[in-house]
């Protein structure tokens, strides 16, 4: 455990604190070299943000969609389908719904700005106006939809992979006795598979939460919080704007160090609730033998 507790205190808890001495400060590209403590000035001043409530409604229902339909929802149905066909099969599938996330991030984004362009670029408007849909901007008119399904597509990937390796460890005995006593396939996914999932469930479940909330990267580039104002803008975004990319070229880090200090508290309650909703302290308790 000790190279580990060293790798987490260096980057990890380190880190932390000089988030939270650098959100105390009026830290940015014009004082450099010598910012003040302001103490919990730049906390106030995000509260009173006018697109705070904005930004966290963003957030959440980014998070939420995402999370629940793709990274757990679509990553869990793919592996069950892909577990109970041919195998050489499976492996093919499965390595389809990878290519997302081993596609270089401009290059996939690229990909799907050219579908949604306008005409006569728009491979929608292509595919849809002999049918008579009017031609647009399917990005500008649709933008969480697609926010939703660029993410959802490459988290699905990562939820199949492990949902995929804790199918394959379900003793083969349990199943086969299941089969001998008539059970369905159904109810042998319900009643045999499932049940022992609980330990892939709560790290995928716990990972992608955190992911959604610190990742803003395919975002960015998609539709860097728009179309409009703060349309599409998620807190960890909002964060990197107000630190890293202010309209009026002041880098406001002390400002921006606030926004990911508050990300952090967030992604730390989630954590909780989710080994409460998953009952950790059940998952990791010993074994009980009983001595007759």
């Amino acid at each position: 455990m000790g190279p580990a507790a060293f790798l987490v205190t260096v980057f990890f808890f380190i880190p932390v604190v000089i988030l939270i001495w650098i959100s105390l400060t009026n830290l940015s590209s014009q004082n450099f070299g010598n910012p003040e403590f302001i103490g919990l000035a730049n906390y106030v001043r995000l509260f009173k943000d006018r697109f705070f409530l904005k930004i966290l409604g963003n957030t959440f229902f980014y998070m939420v969609i995402t999370l629940s339909f793709f990274n757990i929802g679509l990553a869990l149905l793919l592996a069950l389908l892909t577990t109970h066909i041919n195998r050489q099969a499976g492996f093919f599938f499965r390595a389809i719904w990878l290519l997302p996330r081993i596609t270089p991030s401009v290059i996939y984004i690229m990909m799907w700005k050219r579908l949604a362009a306008s005409e006569p670029y728009g491979i929608i408007n292509q595919l849809l106006s002999p049918f008579g849909v009017e031609a647009q901007n399917w990005l500008w008119t649709r933008p969480w939809l697609f926010v939703i399904l660029v993410n959802g597509y490459i988290g699905a990937s990562f939820g199949m992979i492990i949902f995929t390796s804790a199918i394959e460890s379900v003793p083969k005995d349990l199943i086969m006795a299941a089969r001998v006593d008539g059970a369905s396939t159904l109810q042998i996914i319900g009643d045999i598979t499932l049940p022992q999932m609980k330990w892939p469930l709560l790290f995928v479940t716990t990972y992608q939460t955190l992911s959604l909330l610190t990742s803003f990267e395919f975002i960015l580039l998609l539709t860097n919080g728009g179309p409009g104002l703060y349309k599409t803008e998620v807190w960890a975004l909002a964060a990197y704007h107000r630190a890293l990319r202010t309209y009026f070229g002041n880098n406001q880090w002390g400002y921006g160090a606030a926004w990911g200090f508050i990300l952090v508290i967030i992604g730390i309650i989630l954590s909780v609730v989710y080994l409460r909703v998953f009952r950790f302290n059940r998952l990791v308790r010993e074994p009980r033998i009983d001595v007759v």
